[in-house]
């Protein structure tokens, strides 16, 4: 799994448009984009991270990339019914 933090991407159009591109450099790549996070985790078939980078700029966006581990950890977070502790 490659991550990349998108802070310029900020709505659903960005969202489309960064996934177009990857799936133009890479047709069977698994594409997930958390809007919240800014986070774009892609699972590549044929394109590596710095192919994946310059789709991402190439459609007008900042792609950061962010370690294997911060994905893991940055994982969906668990909380309480009511929120505070």
């Amino acid at each position: 799994m490659i991550a990349f933090e998108v802070n310029d991407m900020t709505c659903g159009h960005c969202a489309s448009t960064i996934t177009k591109a990857l799936k133009a450099a890479d047709k069977d790549a698994k594409v997930q984009v958390d809007l919240a996070t800014h986070r774009v985790q892609v699972e590549p078939v044929s394109a590596d991270a710095a192919e994946l980078a310059e789709a991402i700029r190439d459609a007008g966006y900042t792609p950061v990339a962010v370690e294997a581990a911060a994905v893991e950890a940055a994982g969906p977070k668990r909380r309480s019914c009511c929120g505070g502790c």
